[in-house]
């Protein structure tokens, strides 16, 4: 078993833990499932299915743990990845919100499963927090009536185009 991050997050499903793992580590890529563990006799919920699945996206590992229906996600975690290019905008915005997933606001989504995530430009944080006040606000003006992030009009609101 690989070494283990300090920090990881879990994910709580219902009975899709194993099925959500394959499909995120479809879309990034040095990812990979990394290892299941399965209910047995006696347990909560059917044999053989998965109890909790590890698993990396881009090299961080997270898992995911078939736990029932006590808990459900919501937008109060998310998960935000930086992208370098609108292709990738593009790409994970489509394939998140596929399949029962809706688009948010401001780059925000939920997930087929429910799960809320930031598809983010990487240089938003620093257009966004520019010294020049008036640059940063034409960001946060052109932002804020955005679903999927476009970042060509980001860039032009920054240089006030």
């Amino acid at each position: 078993m690989a070494k283990v991050q300090k920090i990881s997050t879990c994910l709580w499903f219902d009975t899709q833990a194993e099925e959500a793992a394959q499909f995120y580590t479809s879309l990034f890529e040095n990812s990979r499932i990394t290892n299941v563990s399965r209910y047995g006799p006696d347990a909560p919920m059917p044999e053989g299915t998965a109890m909790l699945v590890l698993f990396t996206l881009d090299g961080a590992q997270f898992g995911a743990l078939n736990g029932g229906p006590m808990f459900k996600p919501n937008e109060a975690c998310s998960l935000v990845v930086n992208c370098d290019t609108q292709e990738e905008i593009d790409r994970l915005w489509t394939r998140l919100t596929e399949n029962g997933g809706a688009p948010g606001q401001c780059g925000w989504l939920k997930d087929r499963y429910g799960f809320s995530w930031q598809i983010v430009a990487s240089g938003l944080l620093a257009l966004m927090f520019d010294p020049d006040h008036a640059a940063a606000k034409r960001v946060w003006t052109a932002l804020m009536p955005m679903k999927k992030l476009d970042i060509a009009k980001l860039e032009a609101a920054h240089r006030g185009q």
